[in-house]
């Protein structure tokens, strides 16, 4: 209300301002006619008679020719042309009208003219002297010359919202883009001055100060080398969001900021069946399973927008539960929520979650996922991972839950790691479970999320904050990633397509070299890699591979409908056998057996690449494992 409100003032003011100087140019264009002497009787009682028509005819011209929109933010040209049309429409209509009236008995005809002319200065002048005030800093306020990237959509947009910025504090001096049409136009009175390569010298010849980023449907590629072209200026630069996330469909100053590494490393937009996913979803009841993790928080906003009729979240972490509880009842405060704090481990736990609620569709985000700190937890990552997930499974199949979506990694392929081969495991139980059931058990698998708990980006960040240096296992290795946001969705999607025994595996592109990452992250920051921030190179860590991948060689890929989902074929085993083995490692659990755990897991998981060393001791699950590799892998 505060803003309308000062909205019609402002409109209101200049109103009234130019109804003021309608009386003023009629009068001055009389003296004006009259060499400057007084104004004859007879033509000043005429003149007089005929102001009030004179002052509703051009007011009202005014008006219609919309002189208040948006006046006194910034005058430009198409405000003159604006005045230039009113004034020269209101004096012709005055004149017919007074013409109609009087026949123009006792006004001259110069009148007219001289009219039109002083309504220009006295209307235009006070718009342009305040448009020169304020870049002559008249709030005080510094005026930062700006070079905007992108002469599209989004940035003809974003120069309209600066030139009419209240605060002035920006004035757009050029464009840049490739697109060779471009080149040489203007846009909103700024000159497209030339292609991305020429950023460093325009920034340098125009006394640039900051750069805008207009490419909202820029790839990683595009924006990578735009980033390296505004870094090599040393000047700040903002940027806007990607296309799918300017969901208003309006471009502003609001909507800029820094340049992040999803920017950098970023992929394709999605396109999403959102038809069938919220087929899946709408009026069903939904639950969660390590709700409050990285994956799952998201699973858990993505299901709430889709209006499930009920959502659960199950999760192991007070804080976690606590957090995305909080979040999503303030969000979606219409929702029906319930929260459960409890281990996917404890059968009793889940099985009065299960008893109680009866899920559709259970999407299964719980598990241990950090791989240097499960080498020296065998126990506890078996437990979770891998008889968590059986023991959910299993009372899902007894529910007669329809949909059972198991989150996976690319570390269950070829696995190397402790977090790989329960992993591994895992996939295997549903697998061969979903032959023997109604329920529709559906593995889905991807590589690392951006900034996910306990990846390598949070861990960047905090020691670029520290000064560094930044720490990197190797100069060669590589990682897959994609964003938290794409990952549920397609989640989601995959989870609409599967029939049962699938394990379905998402495109993640092209894998990204970890050094890469370090040295991107350093530079956003405001800093040079090697200069400010030191990258050490620590060596391989217990676990961890060169290059991950997506799919076991026996695993033959296959297209489905969707472009960024694939197919991996099944490896069925016999389920009696299956069973037993896991009996054993449930067992072996039990009296903290490690030399028995990794026993069973390598029975399971053959094609794993580690081997381990046991001390004397080992067995207490204090870091009593060790696994060097026997393959680290090989240079991609």
């Amino acid at each position: 209300m505060g803003p309308m409100i000062g909205i019609l003032r402002t409109r209101t003011a200049a109103f009234v301002h130019d109804a003021t100087m309608i009386p003023v140019a009629w009068f001055a264009a009389y003296w004006l006619r009259f060499n400057l002497d007084g104004i004859p009787a007879e033509f000043w009682r005429q003149a007089l008679s005929m102001l009030p028509v004179v002052m509703v005819v051009q007011g009202g011209l005014f008006w219609y020719f919309g002189l208040y929109r948006g006046v006194w933010r910034f005058a430009s040209m198409p405000d003159l042309v604006r005045i230039l049309k009113a004034t020269l429409t209101g004096v012709a209509v005055a004149a017919a009208a007074i013409f109609i009236l009087t026949r123009l008995q006792g006004v001259p005809r110069s009148v007219f003219v001289l009219d039109a002319i002083l309504l220009v200065l006295l209307l235009g002048g006070p718009r342009f002297l305040c448009r020169w005030l304020k870049d002559r800093r008249l709030y005080g306020q510094e005026v930062k010359n700006v070079l905007i990237v992108g002469a599209g959509q989004a940035g003809e947009m974003l120069v309209r919202d600066l030139l009419r910025d209240s605060l002035h504090a920006y004035r757009p001096v050029a464009f840049v883009d490739d697109a060779t049409a471009k080149l040489g136009k203007d846009v909103h009175g700024i000159r497209v001055a030339g292609a991305c390569d020429v950023i460093p010298v325009l920034a340098s010849e125009l006394g640039v100060q900051l750069i805008l980023i207009a490419l909202p449907s820029a790839n990683s590629r595009q924006m990578q080398r735009v980033v390296e072209l505004c870094e090599a200026t040393g000047l700040p630069f903002r940027v806007l969001p990607h296309m799918k996330d300017l969901v208003t469909g309006q471009v502003s100053l609001k909507e800029l900021r820094e340049v992040k590494i999803d920017d950098l490393l970023g992929r394709e937009s999605v396109s999403l069946d959102w038809t069938a996913i919220t087929r899946g979803v709408q009026g069903n009841i939904i639950l969660v399973t390590g709700g409050g993790g990285s994956i799952g928080s998201e699973l858990c906003r993505q299901v709430a927008r889709l209006k499930p009729a009920h959502l659960v979240i199950f999760e192991q972490s007070e804080f976690n539960l606590y957090s995305i509880e909080l979040e999503l009842r303030r969000t979606f405060p219409g929702l029906r929520l319930t929260a459960l704090l409890g281990d996917i481990y404890d059968p009793v736990a889940v099985e009065q979650m299960l008893r109680t609620h009866r899920p559709a569709v259970i999407l299964h985000a719980a598990a241990y996922k950090h791989v240097p700190m499960l080498e020296h937890q065998l126990r506890a990552a078996v437990k979770n991972n891998v008889l968590g997930t059986r023991n959910l499974a299993a009372l899902a199949d007894r529910y007669g839950c329809t949909t059972f979506v198991m989150i996976s990694t690319d570390k269950a392929v070829n696995p190397a790691n402790i977090m790989g081969m329960t992993k591994r495991v895992a996939e295997i139980y549903c697998q061969n479970l979903s032959a023997r059931s109604s329920t529709h058990f559906i593995t889905v698998r991807f590589g690392n999320v951006l900034g996910s708990a306990g990846s390598v980006i949070p861990l960047f960040q905090k020691q670029i904050a520290a000064g560094g240096p930044v720490t990197v296992t190797h100069s060669e290795i590589t990682r897959y990633f994609m964003t938290i946001p794409e990952a549920a969705q397609l989640i989601l999607q995959a989870g609409t397509m599967g029939k049962g025994g699938e394990i379905f595996v998402l495109d993640m592109g092209e894998p990204v070299k970890i050094s890469y990452l370090a040295e991107q992250l350093i530079r956003l920051s405001g800093k040079k890699p090697g200069e400010d921030i030191e990258i050490v190179y620590t060596g391989l860590r217990p676990g961890e591979k060169l290059y991950e991948e997506l799919f076991h060689e026996s695993e033959k890929l296959a297209g489905t409908t969707h472009p960024k989902i694939l197919l991996a074929n099944s490896r069925s085993m016999d389920f009696a056998q299956l069973e037993q083995v896991l009996d054993k490692l449930a067992s072996a659990c039990g009296t903290d057996d490690e030399r028995q755990i990794y026993g069973l897991l390598t029975e399971l998981v053959p094609e794993h690449q580690s081997c381990l060393s046991l001390d004397a001791g080992a067995g207490s699950g204090h870091g009593g494992v060790v696994v060097p590799l026997k393959n680290p892998g090989r240079l991609s």
